[in-house]
């Protein structure tokens, strides 16, 4: 049930997603957060109503089979009334259903047409099936996830599906209607998943070419090398994060927790990392996750608790900004980023039920 006056900078923004998996249906909640008209085509008798589809939020649907006649000619001219067309198929099952880039510009010509994909359109593995944890294999990525002297750790599907591809596809689409505002003329947005977790790679490329960045796991700044940007264990078998990388902060970190003075001045020695690393894992052990949130939450040592799902709704600072919301009794993430003027919404829940495609026809008029 989508509101009669959606907010956000995307308002009047005209969606049609054609119904898939993971980053497109992510990527569209997103465009819908932020205002967009988001119509998804799905197949008939497609079951709606599952109330904790959270990333299906905000939309409307409509059933339709593709292989019909009347039903085809029926979304070709819903397209035709569309800005922006996302798909997340296989290459080639778009053009084989007729709605192929070729044929949506020639009815549309100022459609952006979006193309989510794990290899992108072309290339080797182009078509070969493949899931977020094999795009990033071959980015970089993975490699550089998980312990020293262990296999590399699969960081959920955060990085392939939704940071390399989700949000590569946002960017992609909202330049390229930037420029259709220009020119007036369309384009596709070939958006790859293996090509998103590479870019998401740049700075450790550079990084690499300066000489300050390894290969082996667990050996560097940011992936748990360092004793001052780690995850340590706590007295009650919880976990605290600590990120003090910038000077003042290891030294304030320090002197709150007592650090032997003759360590203050080592936070660069890498000979004395190792030392570092069990002098912090003994500090932390001596107090409870709570204990050390009351004594360090809040300060410039860069600390934070590591909480569960269940547990994060309830922190002070997610609570504060209203982080999560409640959609018709379903606790979910808000709508981000967020805007001053134009302020994001969620346009209600994963539909219970399927729209006519009359329905968006003449909405769309």
């Amino acid at each position: 049930m989508k509101p009669e006056s959606p907010s956000g900078p995307l308002r009047g923004l005209r969606v049609v997603e054609f119904a898939g998996i993971g980053p497109g249906p992510f990527a569209c909640m997103l465009l819908s957060d932020m205002g967009a008209d988001v119509v998804t085509i799905d197949r008939p008798g497609k079951k709606l109503g599952e109330p904790h589809n959270i990333t299906g939020r905000g939309r409307s649907v409509v059933l339709a089979d593709l292989k019909d006649a009347t039903a085809h000619e029926q979304v070709f001219q819903l397209l035709e009334k569309a800005d922006v067309l996302i798909e997340g198929y296989r290459p080639g099952v778009m053009e084989r259903l007729g709605f192929g880039p070729d044929a949506v510009l020639a009815r549309n010509p100022r459609i952006v047409y979006g193309r989510m994909t794990g290899w992108g359109q072309e290339g080797p593995l182009a078509h070969a099936a493949g899931h977020d944890l094999n795009y990033i294999a071959i980015s970089g990525a993975l490699h550089a996830i998980g312990p020293k002297d262990g296999a590399p750790v699969p960081p959920l599907n955060l990085i392939g599906d939704y940071g390399g591809g989700s949000l590569y596809l946002i960017v992609g689409v909202l330049a390229a209607l930037r420029e259709a505002s220009l020119s007036g003329r369309g384009q596709v947005v070939d958006a790859a998943m293996s090509d998103g977790a590479a870019s998401l790679m740049t700075n450790f490329v550079s990084q690499q070419m300066r000489g300050v960045f390894g290969e082996t796991r667990g050996s560097n700044l940011l992936d748990g090398g360092a004793p001052y940007y780690r995850v340590y264990e706590t007295a009650d078998g919880e976990h605290v994060t600590l990120g003090a990388i910038e000077p003042q902060f290891f030294s304030e970190f320090c002197e709150r927790v007592g650090v032997p003075s003759e360590l203050h001045r080592a936070q660069n020695d890498r000979a004395q990392w190792p030392r570092l690393h069990d002098e912090f894992a003994r500090i932390f052990r001596q107090k409870t996750q709570a204990e050390w949130t009351a004594a360090l939450g809040g300060t410039d040592v860069c600390f934070a608790p590591v909480l569960p799902l269940s547990r994060a709704q309830a922190h002070p600072h997610n609570r504060a900004r209203n982080t999560f919301v409640e959609v018709e009794g379903v606790r979910q993430p808000a709508p981000a980023p967020r805007f001053s003027r134009t302020p994001s919404q969620i346009q209600g829940p994963a539909p219970k039920q399927p729209t006519p495609l009359a329905d968006v026809r003449a909405r769309w008029q």
